[in-house]
């Protein structure tokens, strides 16, 4: 009898445990990293977008090795002038062992910086499965990533990130801990080895870096935060990632107790990730659905293209600043993070806390309080319909407003954050899950209004995930999966009824993947093709690249606005 097959996320050992514009980047290119702490280091080297690559011939199948990992996401841009280079953590990782080491800002760029840059370079080889992993700086979480399912020949792969916010963190000398929890044995042979460097950038520092960046203190009653009294803008971001090594890790296709599927929770697929200040609902979220690079069964859906922020899990934000009146009496304040519609006792979240305070010079306590706060009755609901083909159908939502006010030294400020969650998904499958589709879309409204000398300036942004595929398993053991995945955001600021700033991000991914399950590597008889095209268009200029790869080949890498 055929063993079923499941949609997991990342089927080995797993670590336990805004924003618009996207600051990262995967490249294909490894180059070497520049020593650290040297004046004017080498750009990294880019791939060269051409249509021209087309006219590469891919093989009829997968062979044993393939393009490196990239993306068609935009490179992070650097500025001119004197740059140094230190290099944070440098490790080869083979069990759930951290790398620990230390931090010394550099010696020759002041400490004040125009932009801070991390770039991760990473190889591995053999079998391995994805991996899931961060890296902190004086226990703040700088970067969390994963990483992709190696060829048999090996892979290199690269991801940049702008870190620029957290120059506060970076000014003196700290500790540093990353982990990529693996398992190595004499079936997964991938070890995988990382390097990892900052290149600071000297000048005026960025107007939107924070002053302070915080980390949540345990105690007695839980974890607290304790801000500084002159605090005027308050922002918590949490990197949430559902993984362990079970059904969170797809928590979008779980289904209700009475309906026959291999992961059910006691409500369903919602998800809502939730910040509380004093036991007080403070901020609300949709988390972003991750397909890491074993995703749906089929890792050649992966090998070349991940699929959108599986290498750069970027934070959620929260604007917390109506809060700061209460946070800013000198005393520390129970700040928790939880994820609604995991079943009680259900592990398999990781929610790491950050919080970036900006400090009002001009004075030592800015007082203040909270205005107004409406929370919203939330809706979850799931219908199951029973057949030869099994349907689950949910939808769900929230909505939260909060307003509150400071008196900083430039006036009496109020801040208005609105936040609105909205999901909607249909769960179809057969028996023994050989036909397993979803489609769904989550979105995430939120409008900040800031009132206080002059005219409001008011920011909208509008969140858009969805996710469409069907993974088949036929008669001949060929396992078939069809994705697409899309991750979009617009965001539109005004001041005096006047546009000051926009963007538009649309990053779609799809993947067409088959392959023969159930024997050994060498007779699966893999072909796929998978492409990415990202856009980003908006105040600050345009950003179109196309990818797509057949068999592992890159046929088309095309860029244009």
């Amino acid at each position: 009898m055929r063993s079923r097959i499941s949609m997991s996320m990342l089927t080995g050992a797993i670590l336990l445990a805004s924003t618009v514009l996207g600051s990262g980047t995967v490249r294909a290119d490894t180059s070497p990293s520049s020593p650290s702490q040297l004046s004017q280091p080498s750009q990294p080297s880019q791939p060269s977008p051409s249509s021209a690559s087309a006219s590469v011939e891919p093989p009829a199948e997968f062979g044993t090795d393939w393009h490196d990992p990239l993306t068609a996401a935009p490179p992070v841009t650097r500025p001119h002038g004197k740059s140094c280079q230190v290099t944070l953590a440098e490790a080869q990782f083979r069990d759930f062992t951290p790398y620990r080491g230390s931090y010394t800002p550099p010696e020759d760029c002041g400490d004040r910086w125009s932009k801070v840059v991390l770039r991760l370079d990473g190889e591995v080889e053999g079998r391995q499965f994805d991996r899931l992993g961060y890296l902190h700086v004086g226990g703040v979480e700088i970067f969390r990533t994963s990483t992709p399912e190696p060829s048999p020949d090996g892979i290199e792969w690269s991801v940049e990130k702008d870190v620029t916010r957290y120059a506060d963190t970076f000014r003196s000398a700290r500790e540093v801990e990353m982990l990529i929890g693996n398992v190595v044995d004499d079936t997964y042979t991938g070890v995988i080895g990382v390097k990892v460097t900052l290149t600071f950038y000297e000048g005026k520092p960025a107007a939107a870096a924070p002053d302070r960046v915080l980390t949540l203190s345990d105690g007695p009653g839980g974890t607290t935060l304790t801000t500084p009294r002159n605090s005027e803008r308050v922002i918590a971001e949490v990197y949430a990632t559902g993984s362990g090594g079970g059904c969170e890790e797809y928590w979008y296709l779980t289904v209700p107790a009475a309906a026959p599927y291999s992961c059910r929770s006691d409500d369903g697929p919602y998800r809502e990730v939730q910040v509380s200040v004093d036991g007080q609902l403070a901020g609300i979220a949709a988390p972003f659905p991750t397909v890491w690079t074993g995703g749906w069964s089929n890792p050649f859906l992966w090998y070349a293209i991940p699929g959108p922020r599986a290498f750069d899990v970027r934070p959620i934000e929260y604007d917390l600043t109506p809060f700061a009146g209460i946070l800013n009496d000198g005393r520390p304040h129970r700040v928790e993070v939880s994820v609604v519609g995991v079943s009680e006792g259900q592990s398999g979240w990781s929610v790491p806390v950050n919080v970036l305070v900006w400090r009002d010079p001009g004075k030592s306590v800015v007082a203040g309080g909270l205005l107004t706060h409406a929370a919203g009755e939330p809706t979850d609901s799931t219908t199951y319909t029973p057949g030869t083909e099994h349907r689950v159908e949910a939808e769900g939502g929230h909505r939260l407003a909060v307003a509150g006010y400071l008196d900083t030294s430039h006036g009496r400020v109020r801040t208005s954050v609105t936040r609105a969650l909205a999901n909607t998904s249909a769960h179809r499958w057969t028996d023994g899950e050989t036909v397993d589709g979803l489609d769904a879309s989550w979105t995430d409204d939120e409008s900040v209004t800031v009132d206080g000398r002059g005219p409001a300036r008011v920011t909208r942004t509008r969140r858009t995930y969805t996710m469409n595929g069907t993974t088949t398993l036929g008669a001949d053991d060929r396992l078939r999966t069809v994705l697409t995945l899309g991750d979009r955001a617009d965001s539109v600021t005004t001041g005096n009824g006047r546009r000051v700033s926009w963007s538009r991000l649309d990053d779609t991914y799809t993947g067409d993947a088959t392959f023969t399950v159930g024997v050994p590597r060498d007779q699966r008889h893999a072909v796929g093709t998978t492409s990415e095209r990202y856009r980003l268009y908006g105040s600050n200029g345009c950003h179109d690249r196309r990818l797509t790869t057949v068999q592992g080949v890159l046929t088309e890498d095309h860029e244009g606005c």
